[in-house]
This record gives structure tokens, sequence and C-alpha cells, in this order.
């Protein structure tokens, strides 16, 4: 069809755009039975309204609409979560880069309720609800990795408890706010250690189909010979089945003992000193400095930090959220 046969604009709307057998007509003097059937199959008006508000809900780009009656604005929601400025998010919705709860939104004037609502962006999950904290501590040697201890011993709760304390006004609610260890470590290793309640970020990070890497720095007894790295890498077999590292660095090494970087994805029990015994060299002393694109960087023992957004965001991205 060439644009000459297209209707005039100023008569778009006015044209009617069917055939004439796809009206359906019954006779007024047609079988009553077949008039109530016919009628039973027309939409009522209810049923109407909610056709023309699901096919509204649909074209902005789910089956619900988000939005929340005196809920915030999604670009102020945005912006509070360290996302970018307003004005930067306000470009990110109408590029159709956010939803919330499913559903791609292109309004920046949506409101949301930035606590109950899943909010992602580029489809990474962000964290809107300030209750929600993962930190980071630098655990030291001899603190039990448990919520509390019969025995009396320092625990991790100790670092949890100060830090809610000591954010108390920002939190509001800081009485509701409880944090536990994700994952373990030894009591006598040190370094790397979250708390968190996000509570998928967890189960994740746990989860051993995911794998997430970690790194340790271990002093070992003994001079490390270049065979040790290669066996540590090609696998051993433990007593619970067979291990092998992904990276073994020697960083320095002499008679009385060795200083060795290891990775790996395993997330067995003292893993890295029962391997480091496998092959007679025995930990002297144990931290670990890495969780998956997380270091410990100059994060001081006994320290404790909040993760970034950029942190929490690439965490997310490690194991698929």
């Amino acid at each position: 069809m060439s644009a000459r046969d297209l209707p005039h604009q100023g008569d778009f709307g006015t044209e009617e755009f069917y055939d004439p057998d796809d009206v359906e007509e019954l006779d007024e003097d047609a079988d009553p039975r077949l008039l109530a059937s016919f009628d039973a199959e027309a939409l009522g008006e209810d049923e109407e309204a909610e056709l023309v508000a699901s096919r509204r809900r649909a074209g902005r780009g789910g089956v619900e609409d988000p939005h929340v009656a005196g809920g915030q604005r999604l670009q102020k929601v945005l912006a509070h979560a360290g996302l970018a400025s307003r004005r930067a998010c306000e470009q990110m919705i109408a590029a159709g880069r956010v939803s919330v709860d499913g559903v791609v939104v292109t309004e920046p004037g949506l409101r949301v309720d930035p606590v109950s609502q899943e909010i992602r962006v580029d489809g990474s999950r962000l964290l809107t609800n300030p209750e929600i904290i993962t930190l980071m501590v630098h655990k030291p040697a001899g603190v039990v990795v448990t919520m509390e201890d019969p025995q009396g011993r320092p625990t991790v709760a100790q670092y949890a408890q100060r830090w809610v304390a000591e954010h108390a006004q920002e939190l509001g609610a800081p009485g509701g706010v409880r944090l536990v260890h994700v994952g373990r470590l030894d009591t006598e290793t040190e370094g790397l250690l979250l708390l968190s309640n996000d509570g998928e970020l967890s189960h994740r990070l746990m989860h051993p189909s995911f794998e997430v890497a970690k790194t340790y720095v271990a002093i070992v007894q003994g001079r490390v010979e270049p065979w040790v790295p290669r066996k540590l890498k090609r696998g051993i077999e433990l007593e619970d089945g067979p291990v092998r590292a992904d990276r073994v660095v020697v960083k320095d090494t002499g008679p009385r003992g060795s200083i060795v970087e290891i990775t790996l994805h395993s997330g067995k029990n003292r893993i890295v000193r029962r391997m480091f015994d496998a092959v007679g060299h025995p930990v002297i002393r144990l931290s670990r400095t890495r969780l998956g694109p997380l270091r410990i960087g100059s994060l001081k023992p006994g320290a404790v930090r909040a993760l970034s957004g950029e942190e929490i965001t690439a965490l997310q991205q490690e194991v698929g959220l």
C-alpha cells in the first residue's frame, strides 16, 4: 500500500476498522435461549473496566501495576540507595532499565515502597530497605564464629551489636535489626567474614552450588617446594573426598616456614588447614583475605564496615541475584 492509499491523517479515528461480516447481530424474534447465551458471553461493566486496567498495566511492562499510593518517588528511592544522582536515575527509568516487582517501568514519578518491593536496575537487585544490612568484619584469631557461646568466649555477635548500636539513629528501629554470620571461619582463622540479615544473599553465598571463590594467606611450617602448589592444584584426596585449589602462589619460603596464598571454591570445614597438612606443611597462621569480589584491604583486625552499594551489586552478580 502506498502513502496515497492511506486515509487522511485528519480522518484517522473516524474510519470503521471492521468488516461487516465481523459484526454479530441477532433478530429481535430470535430464540430466547439463544439471546440469553449471547448476553452471557458479553462482558459486564466491572469485567470491562478490569480488562482495560489490565491492558494499561501490561503496557507498562508487566501484569501488575507496582504503584503504591503514598509511596516514595522511584527516582528518589534510587538516588537515596546510592545508585546515582536523581537526574541520572530519572534517565535510567525513562530508558527502561528499572523494574519494580518484575514490572519494567518508564515513569520517574511512579511511587513505590522501598521496604516491601523488589527494585532491580539492569537486572540486578537494588537494596532500598535501610534495614537490610551486610557488614564486613576482620575477625581476629580467638573469636568464635557463632552468635552466642556457652563457654563465654568472645563471638562475632559483639561486632554486629556494636555496629548496630553505633548506627541506631540512621537505622530507626535498631532493636529489630539482627545480623548473623554468613558462613564460618574456624576459631583460630583470621580475616574476612560477613554479617548480614539479607537472607537470600546469605543463602546463596553459603550454598555449595554457587561455590564462591575464597582466598587465604597461610603461614605454614617448612620450605614449600615447587611440587607442592602443583599437587594442590591437581587435587588431593581427603577423608571426605577429593579437593583441589584454583590457584596457589608461594610468596616467601625458607627452612623454618613459608607464606602461601591459596584460592579455592570448596567450603568444607577447615579445608585449607587439612590440605596443607596433607602435603606436609601444617598451618601456623591463616587469614582469609578475599571472598568472591570482596577484598579485606586495609580493614584492621576487629574493625567492621558496611559494604558499599558497588560491593553489594558485585556480590549479588557473583551469586546470580
